[in-house]
């Protein structure tokens, strides 16, 4: 069998096409088209004229590439700084209209399950009771379980993209106020959350999305050309050393270090006091990278529980089909 899933973030548009003999998706491709949609935000969050049309043109081009892998209807859902923009449901319908696609937008909650069962999944049982971070463009998810699914999954508005435009402005590099600022933000958010992860003890810690690959890299773990089976995890110490790297260097500068790619520069700092705050608030001194995340949770979802994702679309809320799946050539 063979399925496809579109991602629509606040950086990329991304495809994975996999096949699905078993329990497992193994990708046979992958692909993704910049949006940058982040800096498209208006004021008021709202996506405006030309990042809809960007959107839809996205979507229409990775739902060709998906054609052409032998899936005619990808399952394509967005994250954060969709779903919480005013004008969602103009953005949902013009997708809709445009390409033939429904896109759908799951609940912060639902989007920490799903990846939270793919890292689950990545790192098996040994692992024990787990607690699950992911830090994307708008929000910051943290999950905690001893099953395959979290008993504990909290979205929190703490994404580096979000933070970026809150707190450091045109400031580059920002000010050291500024760091403070965030810094202080992330403990008032993340307090009650991190009273339940160190009631929970849990016995090992994950960290999935690209900041924290791009984190992980930057602070010495091996580079994506050695694969996904490497062992990749990141110390808090040494973190702490990449805060403090990030926030001497103006973006253009920290675009030139290992890991750091120019799209996400300015917001790597944020992504970094962010992701280390969240450590030392739940006393985590490492966390291990898991190259799966929300996309294999999706697949999982529908592969191994055969259970249906509950979605908003342009026609409101209700049940998603599941994602196109054909036989594998």
């Amino acid at each position: 069998m063979r399925l496809a899933v579109v991602d629509v973030g606040s950086k990329t548009v991304r495809l994975v096409v996999a096949d699905c003999g078993g329990d497992i998706p193994l990708p046979v491709h992958t692909a993704k088209r910049r949006l940058r949609l982040a800096e498209l935000v208006e004021p008021d969050g709202r996506l405006g004229e030309r990042a809809v049309d960007d959107v839809v043109a996205a979507v229409a081009e990775v739902r060709d590439e998906s054609a052409r892998w032998g899936v005619e209807r990808p399952f394509a859902f967005a994250t954060a700084i969709i779903r919480e923009a005013p004008n969602r449901h103009q953005v949902l319908e013009a997708v809709h209209g445009g390409t033939g696609v429904p896109l759908y937008v799951m609940s912060g909650v639902t989007e920490g399950e799903l990846t939270f069962l793919a890292a689950r999944q990545w790192m098996g049982w040994r692992a024990g009771p787990m607690v699950l971070l992911d830090i994307g463009g708008g929000s910051l998810e943290v999950a905690f379980g001893r099953d395959r699914t979290p008993g504990f999954t909290a979205s929190l508005p703490l994404g580096a993209g979000r933070m970026t435009r809150e707190y450091f402005a045109e400031a580059d590099p920002p000010p050291a106020a500024a760091i403070r600022e965030l810094r202080r933000r992330v403990r008032h958010e993340l307090r009650d959350v991190a009273v339940r992860i160190h009631w929970e003890r849990p016995r090992t810690a994950v960290a999935t999305s690209r900041t924290f690959q791009q984190l992980a890299r930057l602070c010495g773990a091996p580079p994506g050309k050695r694969g996904p089976f490497v062992t990749r995890r990141i110390e808090r110490r040494d973190l702490k050393a990449a805060v403090e790297r990030l926030a001497s260097l103006p973006a253009a500068a920290r675009a030139e270090l290992p890991g750091i790619s120019a799209a996400r520069a300015r917001q790597s700092l944020a992504g970094a006091v962010i992701a280390h705050t969240a450590m030392k608030c739940m006393e985590i001194e490492t966390v291990t990278l898991s190259p799966w995340a929300l996309r294999e949770g999706v697949m999982l979802k529908q592969l191994q529980e055969q259970m249906p994702l509950w979605c908003e679309t342009s026609a409101g809320t209700y049940r998603a089909d599941p994602p196109s799946v054909v036989p594998a050539s």
